[in-house]
């Protein structure tokens, strides 16, 4: 688990437009959000 304040581990994924975003290349060059939503209509 991630506490919060902490370092991301560095990851690669999919923006909306298809684009790669390495969160290495925003380092110290843009503010970074994650958020983890789960899917509606699932049990919680």
């Amino acid at each position: 688990m991630i506490e919060v304040g902490a370092q991301a581990p560095p990851f690669k994924l999919q923006d909306h437009l298809g684009r790669t975003v390495d969160s290495q290349a925003l380092l110290g060059r843009r503010h970074v959000l994650l958020c983890f939503y789960p899917l509606d209509f699932t049990p919680t």
